[in-house]
């Protein structure tokens, strides 16, 4: 039996404060009023950044207009002071010059006033315009500023939530496969896989408190924007919040359902004299995989694609799939690592870590082909309702976009390629951890530009939910591995596991 170490369950309660407190100063910390985020803007200005120039200039506009319409009426001004005075020593020297000479000699004078009158209804239009302009950038400002503490803590939620999905696919896969190698892995699956429960809660809660109006990550959820926005009037019959909420629950509740009954039926196979409930573990698996690759997909539309709502894409179901898969498959390495080093899991030897090295391997190349796939064909194809999902990443977040290319694929390809490098711990815990990291930054790309903008930076909310969630990741993973023995004893395939070598 696996016992909770006091240094691990203090270390996960330290995270979950720190993360906590780290949370609140985002949400204290964020912008409560437009004047907030005009000072914001002025302080950016005084610090010189590029940001703030940008803002400064939206600021200033309003001057310039108003000084360029003051500078153009002064200049229709003189004009036609100096044509009135031409006008009048005309007249002066053409005395006996006919009345309507006299009236055609003045109306040039008479045109530049209108001339001047007009060039100084347009300034004045031209500042009301500006200052209308630099109102609504300051206001979107101040909502992108008010989104950015709650879509960090959306993040961190969802992407561990995900690993513990990837997991429990990868388990499924396992016992519906009827693999040989990987049964003496099972309760550490099993035990990622309890994250599920308290995740789901939290991102059902997380998604109710977007419905009823508490944050605005979903754009569609508001009827103001939407009553302006044919696009999303014609999703309203999907995109809608009770039909969303139903849907969140449903798959959650899915995905609850198959942990919970292959936990029993594992459980059950340890003390059981015959190989049903291993059997009835097999059936339900088939069955799950079905529910998943349908409820998965649907989901990543929900739950992220959906706050870009004017794109899509027909790969991001698999895209995202691929990205927490790969997540949850290292975790599960990790995991094992850890335990074999504190003299737990006897029987896992290096071939299982081989053969986890070999998945992570794989399926980071799957991941970039359909990452590739999906940006060469919409960047190639310059659609402009496909292309600006791309376009406002590269232009905004181009170290985050980049970087997790060479995070997500060429690192773990250039470390794990090789096959002896695969039995190395220490090379497994180095590539594992650039991969989470890699996919961490992968789901803040697909988030943060939707909700957050060009405002982005990486601040006490995004540090705190990331700790956070992986405290209490750690809290309730380890605590679910010392409810059981860590080795699966009657399970058919478990001798098989044991003297499994490659």
């Amino acid at each position: 039996m696996y016992t909770f170490s006091s240094k691990l369950k203090t270390l996960a309660f330290v995270l979950m404060v720190l993360g906590a407190l780290g949370i609140g100063y985002s949400f204290f910390t964020a912008p409560k009023s437009v004047e907030e985020v005009e000072k914001i803007i002025a302080a950016e200005h005084a610090h010189g950044g590029h940001e703030a120039e940008h803002h400064e200039e939206a600021a200033a506009a309003p001057a310039h207009h108003e000084e360029a319409a003051t500078a153009v009426a002064e200049v229709a001004h003189d004009t036609a002071v100096a044509e009135h005075d031409s006008v009048a020593t005309d007249t002066a020297v053409a005395v006996a010059a006919p009345a309507e000479h006299e009236t055609a000699e003045a109306a040039p004078a008479h045109e530049a006033h209108e001339a001047h009158a007009e060039v100084a209804h347009e300034g004045h239009e031209g500042h009301a315009d500006a200052h209308a302009e630099h109102k609504e950038h300051v206001e979107h400002v101040f909502h992108q500023l008010q989104n950015k503490p709650w879509a960090a803590v959306y993040i961190g939620l969802l992407f561990f939530l995900l690993i513990s999905v990837g997991v429990l696919a990868f388990y499924a896969i396992q016992n519906a496969a009827q693999a040989g190698w990987s049964p003496v892995l099972f309760r550490v699956m099993e035990g990622i896989t309890s994250y599920l429960i308290p995740g789901a809660v939290i991102l059902v809660l997380f998604l109710a408190l977007g419905v009823f109006g508490y944050h605005k990550l979903f754009i569609w959820m508001d009827e103001t924007v939407v009553a302006h926005d044919h696009i999303m009037q014609g999703k309203a019959g999907y995109l809608n919040g009770p039909f969303f909420l139903i849907r969140a629950v449903v798959f959650l509740g899915g995905w609850i359902i198959y942990r919970q009954y292959s936990r029993k039926q594992s459980l059950a196979q340890d003390e059981a004299t015959d190989n049903i409930p291993y059997k009835k573990s097999f059936k339900a698996a088939a069955a799950f995989l079905a529910f998943f690759i349908v409820t998965e997909s649907i989901s990543s539309w929900d739950w992220i694609m959906s706050v870009d709502p004017h794109w899509y894409s027909t790969l991001f179901g698999w895209y995202v799939f691929a990205s927490f898969f790969v997540s949850g498959i290292t975790t599960i390495a990790l995991i094992t690592l850890y335990l074999k080093s504190k003299g737990y899991l006897e029987y896992v030897n290096t071939s299982h870590i081989h053969d986890l090295a070999k998945f992570m391997f794989g399926i980071s190349v799957f991941w970039t082909y359909l990452w590739f796939s999906q940006f060469m064909l919409m960047w190639y194809a310059d659609i402009p309702e496909e292309v600006v999902y791309f376009k406002m990443r590269i232009d905004n977040y181009t170290l985050p976009f980049f970087g997790m290319l060479v995070m997500n694929f060429i690192f773990p390809v250039l470390i794990l390629v090789n096959t002896d490098f695969k039995r190395l711990s220490w090379i497994i815990v180095m590539a594992g951890i650039v991969i989470l990291c890699g996919h961490y930054i992968d789901f803040f790309n697909m988030i943060m530009p939707a909700t957050v903008g060009d405002q982005w930076f990486i601040g006490a909310g995004e540090v705190g939910s990331v700790l956070f969630f992986l405290g209490l990741f750690i809290l309730v993973v380890f605590t679910a591995l010392t409810k059981v023995p860590l080795l699966a004893k009657r399970n058919p395939l478990i001798e098989e596991s044991k003297h499994f070598h490659y």
